[in-house]
C-alpha cells in the first residue's frame, strides 16, 4: 500500500480522544463480558491482548460518538468464529491490522477511523489493539449493543449497510476478500464456511461506512457503557457491595433467577457453540427449574418450562458471588449461577431488528419478543 493511502483524511483533537490505560482495560473486560451474553470471544484472553498492547508502546484511543465527522471512512471489525476456538487457540495478533490494510489496498483510500463490530467479550478489545497497531481512534459506539452469533445482526447490516467487499484474515496469515454478496445472509454463510475452514477462529473487516451512516444507525457511547459498568461491579466489590445489584442498578436489570448447572450440553455445529444450560433453583428459587438456550451467546431463558425472556434482550449468566459473567465456553457443570436480565437497546426493538435478531431468527417460530418490563 503506498504512503498516500496510510494518511487518513481527518486529524484529531488530542483533547477530544479518550486515551484508555490498564484500569479503563480491567474495567472493560468485565462490562464487555457481561454486554456479550454469554459470547463475543473470551475477554480475559482480549484484556491480556490489549495489556500486550499497551506495554508496547500502543495508544489505545477513543474518539467520542457525536465528533465523528459525516465524511469520514469507518470500518468495522471483530473476530469471527466460536468463542470456544478463541479460548483454546491463542491468535497470532496481526489479523486484524491485515484486514484493514486490505479493505484500504481495495478502496483505494485511506480508513479515518476503527468501529466496533460488536462490544461484547474480547470483541471490544480487537477494534482497540487494532487502531493501536494503524494509529487510528476507535469510535465510542457498536454495532450490537452486546454480542449475536451472526454478521448479518448487526444494526449497520439491518438499516441498510453493505458488508461486502470484505475481509477475513485468519492466524496463518491468510487473507480472504468477499467480493459481493447479494444479501447480507449469504456474506454471512460464506463467511462461516470459510471461518470453519481456517480453523474455527479469525479476524473480519466490513466495507467501509460513512461517518453520517454511523452516527444515524450505531449504537451510541458502548464503550463508555462497557466500562462504567465494569467499574460498577469493582466499587461494588471494593466497598463489599452486591455486584449483581449495582449491575442492576446501573443498567435497569432484573435479577430473575439463581441455580446451580445440573446439565450441560454444549458442541460445535457449523462454526457457533450450540446448546443448553439446565438449572436448579437455589436461595429464593429453590426447587425450580430453568434452562438457556445457547448460540455461541445466551438466546432464551426457560423458566419451569415457559420462555421468560428471549433475544435481543440480553441474558446474562454471573458467577453468583463475584458478579462477573461466565462466557457460554466457561460453563461447567456446579456452578452457582445468577441469571440477569438486561434491556437492549431501542434500535433493536424494532420490526425490521426483529427479523434479524428476535426469536424467530434463531429458529424458535414460537416464541414473541417480549421487552424486558413484562420478564
Amino acid at each position: 500500500m503506498t504512503d498516500t493511502l496510510s494518511r487518513p483524511k481527518f486529524e484529531f483533537d488530542p483533547a477530544d480522544l479518550w486515551i484508555l490505560d490498564r484500569e479503563d482495560i480491567e474495567a472493560l473486560e468485565i462490562g464487555s463480558a457481561i454486554l456479550g451474553t454469554g459470547g463475543g470471544g473470551n475477554p480475559y484472553i482480549g484484556k491480556l491482548r490489549a495489556r500486550q498492547a499497551l506495554d508496547e508502546g500502543y495508544r489505545l484511543s477513543i474518539l467520542p460518538f457525536d465528533k465523528v465527522p459525516d465524511e469520514a471512512c469507518c470500518v468495522s471489525l471483530g473476530g469471527i468464529g466460536a468463542p470456544v476456538v478463541g479460548h483454546e487457540r491463542l491468535r497470532e495478533g496481526r489479523e486484524g491490522l491485515r484486514c484493514v490494510r486490505a479493505i484500504e489496498d481495495m478502496q483505494g483510500f485511506p480508513v479515518d477511523l476503527i468501529v466496533c463490530e460488536e462490544i461484547g467479550g474480547s470483541n471490544a478489545m480487537e477494534p482497540l489493539i487494532v487502531g493501536g497497531m494503524t494509529g487510528l481512534p476507535v469510535v465510542d459506539c457498536d454495532g450490537m449493543g452486546r454480542a449475536f452469533p451472526e454478521m448479518q445482526m448487526t444494526t449497520y447490516s439491518i438499516y441498510g449497510h453493505t458488508s461486502t467487499p470484505s475481509v477475513m484474515c485468519d492466524v496463518h496469515g491468510n487473507i480472504v476478500v468477499f467480493k459481493h454478496a447479494v444479501t447480507e445472509i449469504f456474506h454471512e454463510r460464506m463467511a462461516r464456511a470459510c471461518v470453519v475452514a481456517q480453523g474455527g477462529g479469525s479476524d473480519m473487516a466490513s466495507a467501509p461506512m460513512a461517518g453520517a451512516f454511523l452516527k444515524k444507525f450505531a449504537i451510541p457511547n458502548s464503550y463508555t457503557q462497557a466500562i462504567a459498568l465494569g467499574r460498577a461491579v469493582m466499587d461494588a466489590q471494593r466497598q463489599h457491595r452486591d455486584p449483581i445489584a449495582a449491575i442492576c442498578e446501573r443498567e435497569k436489570g432484573k435479577h430473575i433467577f439463581s441455580g446451580k448447572i445440573t446439565d450441560l450440553k454444549r458442541h460445535l455445529r457449523g462454526g457457533f457453540v450450540v446448546g443448553e444450560a439446565m438449572l436448579a433453583g437455589v436461595d429464593n428459587h429453590s426447587g425450580e427449574a430453568a434452562s438457556v438456550m445457547i448460540q455461541n451467546e445466551n438466546l432464551l431463558f426457560t423458566h419451569e418450562g415457559e420462555v421468560k425472556v428471549s433475544v435481543p434482550d440480553l441474558i446474562v449468566v454471573l458467577d453468583i458471588d463475584s458478579g462477573h459473567a461466565i462466557t457460554t465456553e466457561m460453563l461447567r457443570y456446579g456452578q452457582r449461577v445468577a441469571i440477569l436480565v438486561l434491556p437492549c437497546h431501542p434500535l433493536l426493538q424494532s420490526p425490521a431488528a426483529l427479523e434479524v435478531v428476535g426469536p424467530k431468527a434463531f429458529g424458535f417460530p414460537d416464541v414473541t419478543y417480549r421487552p424486558l418490563a413484562g420478564a
